[in-house]
């Protein structure tokens, strides 16, 4: 993709991700802080692979001249998603409309920093549409923190299920805190998240209830 973009001469996006940070040990992370990552882990192919992509990306930026955006986007959900790709809000919805128990690992105080689509769109084409002087990285993600527990007693609230909160062990290498520090997307791209976990998990559920009573 990146030999295209080259030879075509048009500007190429990579959808970088927050797991290039690994388990952080500072907080909120800024895209300057080069990340706490175990390149041999279990997680590693994923943050390595992320990590690899940027590589090459400010290389051919440096060496050919190409039109580069790098956004490191953080935890993102939204209508649509697929009922069981694994990821937490996907988990905890599809349980709690099912009546089952919510799954959580460790202590569930781990902390994650949720992004609604809508918000991630519109710092992706405002990041398209910046001057060609704007390369990145650059944090795309709601600034907002709340641990895996809060998040599952949200999702349950809003369901208005009766679900119950099951622990198992946590994951190896699996990040203990997530918040990005969105400072460079407001002063250079003018953007900031605006939906709120809330609204965000309302329009999410409202989604997901009809596909998941329909399984």
């Amino acid at each position: 993709m990146l030999g295209l973009a080259k030879r075509l001469g048009i500007p190429i996006l990579q959808a970088s991700t927050s797991e290039v940070y690994g388990d952080p040990t500072i907080s909120p992370q800024p895209e300057s802080y080069w990340g706490n990552v175990n390149p041999i882990g279990l997680r590693s192919c994923y943050d390595e692979g992320k990590r690899a992509a940027e590589s090459l990306f400010f290389d051919y930026h440096r060496e050919h001249n190409v039109k580069i955006r790098v956004a490191r986007i953080f935890n993102t959900y939204g209508p649509r998603m697929n009922l069981h790709d694994g990821r937490v809000v996907s988990n905890f919805i599809r349980q709690a409309i099912s009546g089952e128990s919510s799954t959580l690992y460790g202590t569930g105080e781990q902390t994650r920093s949720f992004c609604y689509v809508d918000d991630l769109i519109d710092g992706l084409v405002r990041l398209m549409n910046s001057p060609g002087d704007v390369v990145g990285p650059i944090n795309l993600g709601n600034p907002d923190e709340f641990t895996m527990t809060e998040l599952a007693a949200k999702v349950i609230n809003l369901t208005g299920s009766k679900s119950d909160l099951v622990y198992e062990d946590l994951p190896s290498d699996d990040p203990q805190q997530r918040k990005p520090d969105t400072t460079k997307a407001t002063e250079i791209l003018g953007w900031s998240a605006k939906i709120d976990l809330n609204t965000g998990l309302q329009k999410t559920i409202a989604d997901f209830k009809p596909r998941v009573l329909a399984l």
